[in-house]
């Protein structure tokens, strides 16, 4: 063989070695990854098996497919294809293992598949491999740091992970600590949030989606901290237009921080043609935001959420909204029939659908506490207000009813800013219902404690917060004494 032909093949083979093991997030794994985002699913299979036919050991596309399952599973709730799919996160971590280990894809990606398997146990309550994956998914993620401190998605994940951390319930934080896990929500989303405007610009600019989906997300269900409507709307901004993420992102968004209409609207533009996946949850927030507007329509969304989905979240919660919408209504048959069916069907895992349960064994729900529960919820405080100003507490029975009013006229003064008002009517919430099982009292002096913690009266601040975990046994305890806990941290320091 001549001198030229080994030169050739020597480059042959080397070129052959590089194809079979590389990460190349190039713009077939970009445009798949926006297809995601999109929640096209098929439009990305489709991108992705072209890639995997140019560029076959390709390793992005195996997290890829990964995002796929990870998002399908996320909408759809079924138990079936969970079982179906968990399997699958061994044989993805196995190839990826076999792919350049002197990229900083190599451990970001074994991290990233860890996390999302993570993340998906835990929503179907299979908490103890949840935990586990998130610990290995953070080992590799800060041994990636200390290989790539240049590499800004390690930042991505290790944020997220100390927000999930920080929001575990205190018990389950206790234990973390043991075992020398700790989080903070703040400084996670604080994280983050500096992520999504440093990725500018750079060639890792696309994950700005995935950035602004966490935060909207953190910011909406557990920290809280002040960023306002506007600003996270821009934050979901930068998925696509043609997202069904984002619209379902926004009118989450909307629903959350009482833009009711803004909710309606938002979801009412949702994606209709083909391609996109079935989204479900796009129906139950368009059922919730029409029945706190009072919409003749509300039902035909809740009853289409329960039709097309399959998983174990918010259906006890959408069957005791539709019993409620027909009650509102003076259908007192069908308010009967559909309170019947919370108690068989769904399950017990989410908080409301806890309470959905509970409500649906209590009878004679007043109905102008629950016209100014929904107007509330929707934003529309001076329409609550009104209603419960044209009763009586005294006229209210059984005691619930009165702790309920009083709970829910502080919510309202809150909300309008009369702080001595809200702090009044908490203070009678919390005097009827701090031995009870209802989540009213402790939630009122959480509230109360962020009051004073506005007005930096701190000493006041910490006798609510630690009012509000000094009650037990009631409805959101876990979610209401970390938020208290948080409180007190704040102030501790």
């Amino acid at each position: 063989m001549s001198f030229k032909k080994i030169i050739a093949f020597i480059l042959f083979f080397i070129v052959q070695l590089q194809a079979k093991a590389n990460f190349d997030f190039n713009e077939n794994c970009k445009n798949a990854y926006e297809a995601i985002y999109d929640l096209r699913l098929d439009d990305a299979r489709k991108i992705i098996q072209l890639e995997k036919n140019q560029n076959s050991e390709n390793g992005i596309t195996v997290l890829l497919d990964n995002y796929i399952d990870f998002f399908s599973l996320i909408s759809s709730g079924k138990l079936a294809d969970y079982n179906r799919l968990k399997d699958l996160k061994g044989q993805r971590i196995s190839l990826l293992e076999k792919q350049d280990k002197n990229s900083p894809y190599y451990l970001f990606c074994q991290a990233e598949v860890t996390l999302q398997w993570g993340l998906i146990k835990g929503r179907f309550q299979d908490f103890l491999s949840s935990g586990l994956d998130i610990k290995r998914a953070r080992s590799l993620l800060l041994e990636n740091s200390r290989k790539y401190p240049n590499f800004p998605l390690n930042k991505k994940s290790l944020a997220l992970i100390d927000v999930i951390l920080g929001a575990a319930p205190s018990n389950v934080r206790g234990l973390l600590n043991t075992f020398g896990f700790s989080g903070s929500v703040e400084n996670g989303s604080r994280d983050l949030e500096h992520l999504f405007y440093s990725l500018s610009k750079t060639p890792y600019d696309f994950y700005k989606s995935e950035v602004a989906f966490f935060l909207c997300y953190i910011q909406t269900d557990i920290v809280n901290n002040g960023l306002s409507y506007q600003k996270l709307i821009t934050f979901s901004n930068s998925l696509g237009n043609s997202s069904l993420l984002k619209i379902y992102i926004q009118g989450y968004l909307a629903g959350k921080m009482a833009h009711n209409d803004d909710a309606i609207e938002i979801l009412q533009r949702r994606p209709t043609k083909d391609g996109y996946i079935n989204f479900p949850a796009i129906n139950y927030l368009l059922g919730n935001a029409k029945l706190n507007r009072m919409d003749s329509d509300a039902n035909i969304y809740l009853a289409r959420y329960l039709k097309d989905y399959e998983g174990i979240n918010y259906v006890k919660d959408a069957y005791m909204k539709l019993a409620y919408y027909y009650l509102l209504r003076g259908d007192k048959s069908k308010y009967l029939a559909f309170a019947r069916l919370v108690k068989t069907q769904g399950t017990v895992y989410d908080e409301k659908d806890k309470e959905a349960l509970k409500e649906s064994n209590e009878t004679n729900p007043d109905i102008d506490l629950l016209k100014a529960r929904f107007y509330f919820d929707g934003g529309y405080y001076s329409k609550a207000l009104a209603v419960l100003n044209s009763k009586s507490p005294n006229e209210l029975q059984p005691q619930k009813n009165q702790l309920e009013y009083y709970y829910r006229l502080g919510r309202v003064y809150d909300e309008m800013g009369n702080d001595n008002t809200a702090i009044s009517n908490y203070n009678k919430a919390i005097s009827l219902g701090k031995n009870t099982s209802y989540y009213f009292a402790s939630n009122a002096a959480l509230n109360v404690g962020k009051i004073y913690e506005h007005q930096n009266n701190k000493a006041k601040a910490v006798a609510y917060y630690n009012l509000a975990v000094s009650m037990k046994n009631h409805e959101y305890e876990n979610s209401i004494e970390t938020k208290a806990k948080d409180g007190l941290r704040r102030l501790s320091n």
